[in-house]
Formats: structure tokens, sequence, C-alpha cells
């Protein structure tokens, strides 16, 4: 009875997270959102579009610090958690790549008007931007898995996801609002200015974020044991 009341007590976070998914997931579709021009229905999608914006943020940040614990410590485990948070985070950085571009492909391209066609309004700053954060990501893991010794490995591994984490606040906030864009929010984020989103969606939308992430890190822990379990596995 003590491991039930101790595997519950640990686990209290994972029952959050699908509670609130499924929140998002019936009110995303039930609730009522403000009928804005040319968003019409679509403006639901900002639950799960920004919320795996959220939950790729928060998994880099959570990487970029285990980078910097393990250039402290020098503890090998802590490159493998910032490796496997990178790559959720990639995953849920190309579902929400994905996610906007659908999302824009409804609402601001025009096959009729060659100033808002699709290949014209592929060429977003706010894109690009995120293309080449996500690329830069990818390299990342390719720069870590051509490695073979495991301390140099590490060591280069976490310089180099400092320096990712870095550049990705300039790739997609930063240097996208200098530039002209179609997105909303240049001089702000419209998915967290509490102006620009109804009380009705915040009820859904924070609840989306939270969910995202708590799912971007339970299926990073999973990982991580695999990797570990592997890891273990190839030292005996």
């Amino acid at each position: 009875m003590i491991s039930e009341k101790s595997y519950m007590y640990k686990s209290w976070w994972k029952l959050l997270c699908v509670v609130l998914l499924v929140y998002t997931f019936i009110g995303g579709i039930l609730m009522k959102v403000p009928e804005l021009p040319a968003l019409d229905e679509t403006i639901r999608n900002l639950y799960f579009h920004v919320g795996m914006w959220f939950a790729m943020f928060t998994l880099f940040t959570v990487s970029v610090v285990n980078a910097i614990k393990y250039l402290r410590t020098l503890n090998i485990k802590y490159d493998i958690y910032a490796r496997q948070f990178v790559v959720v985070g990639i995953v849920f950085g190309i579902l929400g790549y994905s996610t906007g571009a659908i999302w824009m492909s409804y609402t601001w391209a025009d096959p009729n008007n060659p100033e808002t066609s699709f290949s014209t309004v592929a060429r977003e700053p706010k894109l690009i931007g995120t293309a080449v954060a996500l690329l830069i990501y990818c390299a990342y893991l390719i720069l870590r898995d051509s490695i073979t010794d495991m301390d140099k490995r590490a060591r280069i591994s976490s310089v180099y996801n400092i320096f990712a984490f870095a550049m990705l606040f300039p790739t997609i906030m930063i240097i996208p609002r200098i530039l002209p864009s179609l997105h909303p929010g240049q001089d702000g984020n419209p998915a967290l200015n509490l102006k620009d989103v109804s009380p009705a969606m915040r009820m859904v939308e924070f609840p989306a974020f939270i969910g995202w992430a708590l799912l971007g890190l339970w299926i990073t822990t999973l990982k991580i044991r695999i990797a570990i379990a592997r890891e273990n596995r190839l030292k005996n």
C-alpha cells in the first residue's frame, strides 16, 4: 500500500497532464471563440499551435540547463538528459511549425492574389526563422552523434547546446519581428497578451500550454530511461 501511495505521489504530474490535455481537446472544440475576420473557427488552433511552441521552449530550456550542469559537474547523465530533451523539443518544434504552416494556408494565403499566394506567404520571416532554429538543433544531434569519445562528445555538445539556445530567441522572436511580417504580434505576443484573447479562450489556453509542456517532459523521461539503460548495457 505504501508503494502505491509513493507511485501516485510521484506520478501526480502525469495525471495532471492527461487531465489538462483531455480538457484542452474538449474545451478547444466545444467552448465559444470570438468571431474574428479571416480566422473564424481556425482560431481554435491556437491551443495546439502555440501550445507546441510553449512545450518546445520548455524542453530546450531544460536541455540547456542540463548542458550547463554537465559542464559544472562532468556527470555524463546530464549530457544524456540534454540530448533527449533536444530530441523531443525538435519533435514539438516540427509540430508547431506544421500546425502554423497549415493554419497560414487557410488564413493568409490567397491563390488568386500573387502578393499573398502560398509560395509568397511561405517566405514569412517567422517560418524561416523557426526553420533555422530547428536546423541548428538538428546540427547539435548530428555533431553529438558523430563524436565517438564519450567525454569529448559531452563537452563539445554541451557547449554547442548553449550556443543553440542563445540563437533560439533571435531566430524565432527577435529577427522576425524586425522584418515585415503577416504574423500577428509584431509588438508583442498575441497568445500571451490578455487583451488579445477572450476570457473563454484563456480558460483553455493556459491549461493547454501546461498540458503540452508536461507531455513533452513525460515523453522525455521515458526516452531518458531507455538511453540510460542502453548506456549501461554498452558498459557491461
